[in-house]
């Protein structure tokens, strides 16, 4: 069985035996699998995570069932969150369920960008696995994860419908925050980035105001102009980028919020006035990864036809080219959102290619 691996700074494609699983356990068939930001900072070594497992936004469908699981049959279309939270500790119980001491050492066997992976029992129990519609295609499907992250900060950040956002990076996840915000209620979105098809991406997808932080002043005037006086309700910092971090604080409404929703650099300090902070009101709230509840209020709406999201992906490969998958995904003047395809992908190459969704799709 093909798997891709770290090695070192870049990804090798190794063969490994076939997952076997146990009761409760299930096979899952990989279809599609996204390259998110953090599986290129996992390489780059900024991400100070366990294990350093690569892919945790599969799609496919069920190829082998354990003794007692129950509602799911081989060949079902489904949807796998690679972490779950113990429900029971007081992390937990206090709501924060994202920070679980077990959230992050759950994990898929052997990661997302493997031909099949194995599904422990503890994820089969705990809702990590959901059923795609018809209506889902493969490509949306592997969005999932990604917007819901975007889906939970929401929800933290407490954004008010009608509120005002300015997001700082239009990567991919900045680009699925901003449809969210959207969805949410959201009166105004601005963003700024550096990359020109990000910028134009964003353009098309709605976002009220796109600035080029190539010139900070300039930047720091043209948002001015837009958002007035008052400020913004929430700033979203979705990039690692200590100035982006440093920038966001400036246009925050007294009494507003800064997401800290991207992964920081390792070892950044908070370079700001904490008085300032202090007298101003500013929220900083840290977010990280998504629920399975919230997964599942994102796959209503995905299934609804009420948030498009598949025009986002500009790439699809082959496993077995996941090296340059992961080439293009780091040039973010090339790429928006790059997918790795496996054995249960109708049709896999390269380029904004049809997304055959299963049943009902074609």
């Amino acid at each position: 069985m093909k798997v891709g691996r770290r090695a070192g700074a870049s990804v090798e494609l190794v063969d490994l035996p076939t997952p076997r699983i146990g009761p409760g356990e299930i096979r899952v068939a990989l279809a599609a699998c996204g390259i998110c930001g953090t599986d290129l900072e996992k390489l780059r070594g900024n991400y100070r995570s366990s294990g350093g497992i690569l892919g945790h936004e599969p799609v496919g469908t069920v190829a082998e069932i354990g003794d007692g699981v129950p509602g799911l049959a081989v060949g079902d279309r489904v949807f796998v969150h690679h972490h779950v939270p113990c429900y029971r500790c007081a992390v937990c119980r206090r709501g924060d369920l994202t920070f679980c001491p077990e959230y992050a050492a759950t994990n898929l066997d052997p990661g997302g960008f493997a031909e099949s992976f194995r599904v422990s029992a503890v994820h089969v129990a705990r809702g990590a696995v959901l059923p795609l519609a018809d209506s889902v295609g493969w490509a949306e499907g592997a969005l999932l994860e990604p917007a819901g992250c975007a889906w939970t900060a929401l929800r933290a950040v407490r954004f008010p419908p009608g509120g005002r956002l300015l997001l700082f990076g239009l990567g991919p996840v900045g680009l699925l925050y901003a449809r969210l915000a959207r969805a949410w209620g959201a009166s105004w979105i601005g963003g700024t980035e550096l990359a020109p098809l990000r910028r134009e991406a964003a353009r098309r997808g709605g976002i009220d105001a796109v600035f080029d932080p190539s010139d900070p002043e300039a930047m720091r005037r043209a948002i001015r102009a837009e958002v007035g006086a008052d400020g913004i309700d929430l700033a979203v910092v979705a990039t690692g980028a200590p100035a982006a971090v440093e920038a966001s604080f400036e246009f925050v409404r007294r009494g507003g919020t800064v997401n800290l929703f991207g992964l920081p650099e390792a070892g950044t300090p908070l370079r700001q006035d904490l008085q300032a902070l202090y007298l101003r009101g500013i929220r900083i709230v840290p977010t990280y990864a998504t629920t399975e509840a919230d997964l599942a209020d994102l796959h209503a709406l995905l299934a609804a036809g009420r948030l498009p999201l598949a025009d986002l992906v500009t790439h699809r490969y082959p496993l077995a080219e996941i090296g340059t998958a992961f080439a293009t995904a780091r040039r973010p003047e090339a790429a928006l959102k790059v997918l790795v395809t496996g054995p249960a992908y109708p049709e896999a190459g390269t380029g904004p290619t049809p997304d055959p969704a299963g049943p009902g799709r074609g």
